[in-house]
């Protein structure tokens, strides 16, 4: 399956070159440009590209803050700064953004960042319809509501909670819930020595890991038990991680 790309940036000679390099590569599909930030985090959310190239300083919303709103519609998504400003490269893997390639740049620079997205081969097609959820403390149970109604579920069935298109969705071994709930939120009511917050827009179940890989320069993928999802890990988290499971 050909991976979606997307390109913003609003100089029309670097979207060119871009387009040049995705095209050259098998296994991408460019689905769209756009010239300032606006425009990208709207394709965002009708398109949900794979990818996304991003220039730094763009009209009407900058890259920085074209990332955060992308991250929150669906964290999955593979972020790769093409700017001429490396002054902004700590700001962009603050966002654990994928690869961050100063202009100008061969083409060899992009083939390669290409390749070694197709080599890590982690896309999955999911999305499915998902429920509400809220956390009673001192049970072990989470009441859940939602649009259908009320339901209960035992928090030892949880697999994993993650931000998707604005709302919190909790994966479970049979189901699935959203909620407009906070990780934070959510985060708080649940019990620590089992719920683990790997990322911005993860939480994981710490008896549902099966393996840890890298993923980009600052972030790892966690694999998990009984699903075909998995979370982002961020650097520091694992290194948290680490010590939790050493000690």
């Amino acid at each position: 399956m050909e991976l979606k790309v997307f390109i913003g940036d609003d100089e029309a000679g670097m979207r060119m070159v871009l387009r040049k390099a995705i095209e050259k590569i098998e296994g991408f599909k460019l689905v769209g440009e756009a010239e300032d930030g606006e425009a990208v985090v709207s394709s965002v959310e009708e398109i949900h590209p794979d990818i996304i190239f991003l220039d730094v300083e763009m009209p009407k919303i900058n890259g920085i803050e074209c990332a955060k709103r992308i991250m929150d519609i669906n964290p999955r998504t593979i972020i790769i700064f093409a700017t001429a400003h490396s002054v902004y490269m700590s700001d962009a893997f603050q966002l654990y953004a994928f690869d961050y390639i100063v202009k100008p740049f061969k083409l060899d620079r992009i083939y390669q960042t290409l390749n070694r997205i197709k080599s890590l081969n982690q896309y999955n097609s999911e999305q499915d319809m998902y429920k509400i959820i809220r956390h009673e403390k001192g049970l072990d149970k989470i009441l859940i509501r939602s649009k259908e109604g009320i339901s209960f579920v035992d928090t030892k069935d949880i697999i994993i909670i993650q931000r998707e298109d604005r709302n919190t969705v909790i994966y479970t071994v049979d189901s699935s819930y959203t909620t407009s709930e906070g990780m934070s939120e959510l985060e708080e009511k649940l019990d620590k020595t089992q719920f683990f917050r790997s990322h911005k827009s993860y939480i994981i179940n710490l008896s549902m890991i099966h393996k840890i890989y890298p993923y980009g320069r600052w972030t790892y993928i966690v694999k998990l038990k009984n699903t075909d999802k998995d979370a982002l890990l961020t650097h520091e988290r694992y290194d948290v991680l680490k010590d939790m499971f050493s000690s």
